[in-house]
């Protein structure tokens, strides 16, 4: 019981639970949950790419969680590097199955847009600065364009889409701050540690303003209705203004992981706003 627990957590479940709940706001926003045969095939494609996506990370990124995240299931040696590698391909398969049930569109974005960059990233971009944060924003946003498609309503889901980017990437950044030393040790080329933490800071900075700006857009021209102005200060742009302040305050690595952990549900937040926004 153990082992599968320990294999469980490799895929790390509450990002699987956040991917999967997300998909359900995203169907609730385009007023498609009640077909419920796309809506289950989309959060199966979607939580199966992202623990495939998990356990790939995990084998590539060995030596650097061994300082990063020392607590991780290989790490730890409850899962071995070959478990995780076929549990990875059992569920890019899995996944790519349940997506050729989808519209044509939704195929091409999940099989050969998603799929072959959360590859790529893990293999190459990774290592490139800014490049691999931007390449991990673009594939979280995609998810919801994805399941867009799938229902026929891609536009819809441009802004949860855009506001998904944003704030991923402002995350990407900070858990680079976070995970400078491990990176740093295993010859990881992130932006913090060619730039320096203060640029790092700086961007990271810089790029919350622009959300902040940003998501406020279509509360001012109307496009949502005054839920979703109340959601989102409350549930992403307070949020922000607490990293940005603890940034100042605190501009090191203790404060990025508080940070990063803060951000992990802002996404939610961000979608709740706006499903509220359309009532």
């Amino acid at each position: 019981m153990n082992s599968i627990l320990w294999h469980i957590k490799l895929l790390r479940p509450l990002n699987i639970i956040i991917s999967g709940v997300a998909m359900i706001i995203a169907a609730a926003i385009m007023e498609t949950i009640d077909n419920i045969d796309i809506v289950i095939r989309v959060i199966l494609v979607v939580i199966c790419y992202t623990g495939a996506a998990n356990s790939m990370n995990d084998i590539i990124d060995y030596n650097i969680d061994l300082i990063n995240r020392p607590s991780r299931p290989l790490q730890l040696g409850y899962v071995s590097k070959k478990s995780a590698l076929i549990i990875s391909i059992i569920l890019f398969s899995a996944g790519t199955f349940f997506c050729l049930g989808l519209s044509q569109e939704a195929k091409v974005i999940g099989i050969f847009i998603a799929m072959p960059m959360i590859i790529l990233y893990n293999k190459s971009f990774k290592n490139i600065p800014l490049i691999g944060n931007i390449t991990v924003a673009f594939i979280l946003g995609l998810a919801f364009l994805f399941c867009g498609a799938a229902f026929g309503r891609i536009k819809y889901m441009l802004i949860p889409s855009l506001l998904a980017f944003g704030l991923n990437l402002v995350r990407e950044l900070i858990k680079d701050i976070a995970d400078i030393e491990g990176d740093k040790s295993n010859g990881i080329r992130t932006f913090p540690i060619v730039a320096g933490i203060n640029k790092a800071n700086q961007l990271t900075i810089f790029l919350i303003g622009c959300i902040s700006i940003g998501s406020f857009i279509p509360f001012i021209n109307g496009y949502y209705g005054l839920l979703y102005g109340v959601i989102l200060i409350i549930g992403v742009e307070i949020p922000l203004a607490v990293v940005v302040v603890s940034i100042l305050n605190n501009p090191g690595i203790k404060s990025a992981r508080y940070s990063e952990k803060l951000l992990k549900f802002c996404n939610i937040s961000g979608l709740i706003a706006i499903y509220s926004g359309t009532l």
